[in-house]
C-alpha cells in the first residue's frame, strides 16, 4: 500500500483585502444614509422615511457582520487550530447576512400589510427626495462590491477549464445593498404614482413587493453558503474531473474512496484512495491531479487489487 499526501499551506486563503476594502466603504455610506433617513423622517414626520432608515441600519449592521467576518479570517489566517485556514469564517458570515435579510424581508411585509389595512399620510415631496438620494448611495455601494466581486472571479486559473471562486461573505455585502437599491426603486415609483394620482396603497403594495424579491434573493444565498459550511462538494466540477483523471492514467485504477471538500476561494482538499491491479506509487497519481491547480491538499492511497 502506498500513501502520499501533499500539503500546500500557503495556499490556504488569507483573506480579500480589496473585498474588505471595499465592504468598509460602502458600510460607511450605507451609516451615514441611514442617520440621514432617520432624521429626515423624523422632522419631516414622514413614517415611510424612518421605515426606511430602521430597514437601513439593518444593512448597516450586516455589512459590519461582513466586515468583522474579514476580521477574523484575516486574524486566524495561520492559527493551527485551523487545520485549512480560517476562511469559511468568511462563508459563515455571509450565511449570517441571509438570515438577517430573511428577517428583513419578513419584517418589510409586515409593515406593508399593516399600511395597507392602516393607510398614513405621505409627505411625498420630501420623501422622494430623500429616497432619491438613498438610491444613489446604494448604487454607489453596489458598484463599488460588484466592482470587488468581479475582481475576486478575475483571480481564476485557466486549463481548459471553468471554476467560479466566489466570495460569499462579499457577495452576500452585495445583495444587501442591492436589496436597499431594489426597495428604494420601488419605494420612489411607489411616492411618485402616490402624489400625481393618490394612489397611498402603492406604497405599501410595493413594500410587499420588495418583500418578496428580497426573500429570494436571502434564500437562494442561504442555500448556497450553507452547502460550503456543509462540505456538500461532490458536485463541483472538480469532482469530475478528479474521476476523468484516474480513468485517462496509463496504469489501470479504480477510485474505491472520494471525499473532496472546499478550504477557500476556489481552493479544494482531496482524500482519494485507489485500487490497482498494477504496482503503483501514490506519487504518481498525485503529479497527475497537480493538473488542476485548485486541488491544493491531496492525499492518495493506492492499494494493490
Amino acid at each position: 500500500m502506498s500513501i502520499h499526501h501533499c500539503n500546500h499551506a500557503d495556499q490556504f486563503d488569507t483573506g480579500n483585502p480589496l473585498a474588505e476594502r471595499k465592504t468598509r466603504i460602502a458600510a460607511l455610506l450605507t451609516a451615514l444614509m441611514m442617520i440621514a433617513e432617520i432624521v429626515g423622517g423624523w422632522y419631516f414626520n414622514s413614517m415611510a422615511l424612518l421605515a426606511d432608515g430602521w430597514h437601513m441600519s439593518s444593512h448597516t449592521l450586516a455589512l459590519g457582520l461582513s466586515l468583522l467576518a474579514y476580521r477574523l479570517a484575516r486574524h486566524y489566517a495561520r492559527d493551527a487550530r485551523f487545520s485549512f485556514g480560517a476562511w469559511k469564517f468568511e462563508v459563515l458570515g455571509g450565511y449570517t447576512s441571509a438570515l438577517f435579510l430573511v428577517g428583513i424581508a419578513a419584517l418589510m411585509a409586515w409593515e406593508s400589510f399593516a399600511r395597507l389595512l392602516s393607510p398614513r399620510p405621505i409627505f411625498y415631496d420630501d420623501a422622494i427626495l430623500i429616497a432619491i438620494i438613498g438610491l444613489l448611495v446604494n448604487l454607489v455601494c453596489a458598484w463599488l462590491l460588484h466592482d470587488g466581486h468581479e475582481h475576486d472571479h478575475s483571480h481564476g486559473h485557466d486549463h481548459g477549464h471553468s471554476h467560479e471562486h466566489h466570495d460569499l461573505n462579499l457577495r452576500a455585502a452585495y445583495i444587501h445593498v442591492v436589496a436597499d437599491a431594489a426597495t428604494s426603486v420601488l419605494a420612489i415609483i411607489a411616492l411618485i404614482a402616490g402624489r400625481q394620482w393618490g394612489a397611498n396603497w402603492l406604497d405599501p403594495a410595493m413594500g410587499l413587493a420588495g418583500a418578496v424579491l428580497v426573500a429570494r434573493w436571502s434564500v437562494g444565498l442561504i442555500r448556497q453558503t450553507g452547502m460550503v459550511l456543509l462540505d456538500a462538494e461532490m458536485d463541483a466540477p472538480v469532482v469530475k474531473e478528479i474521476r476523468e483523471v484516474i480513468a485517462a492514467s496509463p496504469i489501470p485504477a479504480t477510485i474505491s474512496d472520494l471525499h473532496v471538500w472546499r478550504i477557500g476561494k476556489g481552493s479544494y482538499a482531496v482524500v482519494l484512495s485507489l485500487v490497482s491491479s498494477q504496482a503503483a506509487d501514490a506519487e504518481y497519481f498525485r503529479q497527475q491531479l497537480r493538473i488542476h491547480e485548485e486541488l491544493v491538499h491531496i492525499t492518495v492511497e493506492v492499494r494493490l487489487a
